[in-house]
């Protein structure tokens, strides 16, 4: 009755008849339909018809293995879009990566696809599912799509029964997801044969051709979010957050490579979540169910906790290629190269919050005292710890400072600035001053504090002077959650304007200043000066000034 019930509301709303829906499905059910149905491309030779999910040694009992189509092995950003209507058009902060779709080619589109659906018979995978941990907050997110396995998938990542969603059919959201369609960028307004289309006033998302990466079904819910609570006066986070044992929530922002998930997953603090949360009018807490961890490179030593879950029951690996000469059926997860990356460098590991030993009851926590813009310098410029003061967190926040090294990319030879929004601009679908404001209001009101807390190089920039050790940083960070830095005597760092302690217990305070951990002051001078520089032209060309932001450097 439930699959009835179910075919008929996708039917008034989007005039779907003839598919096969698979509803309310296990995850041991959807598990066994992703390796027996899930068919693709998963090499630029190979055919369309290829299995996609696989599972190991452990069969059931152990991970889904999946992998994507090879030119999609991350969110598309050039193929990604929202529907460009009265409604939503003045608000939504358009960019690369987000760019206006035409409203009449998408309401041209998605019968298009619907027709598609009816004239296959196609089996969809249907989950429904909430973004939210919060009840008041919550989103009901309805997935449906050709793959087994991104149903499988939005069942580790997002939460179920959080409360009764009698509202999902006028107010919930819904991802229809069709790998099998192929778009024409003539007649269909998209700049190739997929997109990821969303139409946050009829509250769809459409996600069509080669764009079957699993985070694809997560990050547009995100940017939905993104949109949603702000319109709500609900500040919504790309970041992390854990809280102690006297109620001190505390939240990371950062970007890859900067220590928040490390730095969150601390033994003695509880986990509320390591990606996606909102800070409402009564706590903060997390969107997802589940982590979505890079898997290259990782040291099972250094992260236990992903390295056990990697042989667990009701997660997915993707894209990690198999063993050379061994079939995956005869693979244990942990025989895989985690080194490897031949199919991607962007090697992902979803996996249930659960898995975790720690985590924070309903994944929500108290209004946090404590806010941590993190940043991985390699430049060597910025001191490890920085107390900033109102005007300077949303400064520091819409900035979205860390460093590209070299050698991480082809044709990087020296560190690069890296420059995201909010921490995490891709996903941020309204301007950066709404989510600015809300945060600093929050911290206005919960008397929150800030720190900027760079992970990055120290005595000189990256060949040159060494990474801030990993004790260091936690000795930092520590100070700061027990408020040790609230009253700390301060000094400003001449040549960048950054308020620093003088001395903090258990640091060296000859490291504080980063200049004075420079063999040559002349040559730390300079450094600051083109790192200063690069912020400024920054903050110039994203016309940041126009949007009422004060700068700071």
């Amino acid at each position: 009755m439930a699959d009835l019930d179910v075919l008929d509301e996708l039917n008034v709303q989007f005039g779907l008849v003839s598919p096969n829906i698979r509803i309310g499905l296990s995850q041991d059910e959807l598990f066994m339909a992703a390796v027996t149905n899930d068919r693709g491309r998963t090499s630029l030779d190979g055919r369309d018809d290829a299995p996609k999910a696989f599972a190991t040694k452990l069969g059931v009992d152990g991970p889904l293995m999946y992998y994507s189509d090879p030119t999609c092995t991350g969110r598309p950003t050039q193929d990604t879009f929202a529907v460009a209507r009265p409604g939503t058009e003045d608000t939504v902060w358009w960019k690369k990566g987000f760019a206006k779709f035409d409203a009449q080619k998408f309401d041209a589109l998605l019968p298009r696809v619907i027709e598609h659906l009816n004239e296959r018979a196609a089996t969809l995978y249907v989950t429904d599912v909430f973004c939210g941990w919060d009840p008041e907050f919550t989103e009901p997110y309805r997935f449906v799509g050709e793959y087994a396995s991104h149903a499988y998938f939005c069942n580790i990542m997002f939460p179920k029964d959080v409360r009764e969603d009698i509202d999902r059919l006028n107010d919930g959201w819904t991802i229809i997801n069709v790998p099998s369609f192929r778009a024409d960028p003539e007649r269909d307004g998209t700049n190739s044969d997929r997109g990821v289309i969303m139409d946050i006033e009829n509250r769809v998302a459409l996600v069509i051709g080669r764009a079957d990466y699993c985070g694809v079904n997560k990050k547009t819910m995100f940017t939905v979010m993104n949109y949603v609570l702000p319109a709500k006066g609900q500040l919504s986070m790309h970041c992390s957050a854990n809280v102690g044992d006297n109620d001190d929530s505390a939240i990371l922002f950062g970007l890859s490579g900067t220590g928040k998930t490390t730095l969150s997953a601390d033994p003695n603090r509880l986990l509320i979540g390591d990606d996606e949360h909102v800070w409402s009018e009564s706590s903060v807490s997390n969107f997802e169910d589940g982590c979505y961890a890079k898997l290259i490179d990782l040291d099972k030593n250094n992260e236990p906790v992903i390295a056990a879950a990697l042989s667990m029951k009701g997660t997915l690996i993707e894209n990690v290629p198999p063993v050379a000469g061994k079939d995956l059926a005869d693979t244990d997860p942990q025989e895989l190269d985690l080194s490897d990356g031949s199919f991607t460098e962007n090697t992902r590991f979803a996996y249930p919050l659960t898995c975790n030993p720690s985590v924070a009851e309903g994944a929500k926590g108290p209004h946090p005292k404590t806010i941590v813009l993190l940043t991985a310098d390699a430049f060597g410029v910025l001191p490890p710890v920085s107390i900033l003061d109102a005007d300077e967190v949303i400064y520091h926040f819409v900035m979205g400072f860390t460093s590209k090294l070299a050698g991480t990319e082809v044709g990087v030879t020296e560190p690069q600035a890296v420059f995201s929004a909010c921490f995490g601009d891709p996903f941020m679908s309204q301007k950066p001053p709404v989510y600015a404001k809300l945060l600093v209001d929050r911290m206005n009101t919960h008397k929150t504090r800030c720190i900027l807390l760079n992970t990055g190089w120290s005595g000189g920039g990256y060949g040159a002077g060494e990474r801030m050790s990993l004790g260091v940083t936690r000795t930092l960070l520590d100070a700061a959650l027990r408020g040790d830095l609230d009253d700390v005597e301060t000094a400003e760092q001449e040549q960048l304007g950054l308020k620093i302690p003088v001395a903090v217990e258990g640091v060296d305070s000859s490291i504080l200043n980063p200049r004075n951990t420079w063999s040559d002051p002349a040559a730390y001078d300079e450094a600051a000066a083109t790192l200063k520089g690069l912020f400024q032209d920054k903050f110039e060309t994203s016309g940041y000034a126009e949007l009422g932001i004060t700068p700071k450097m």
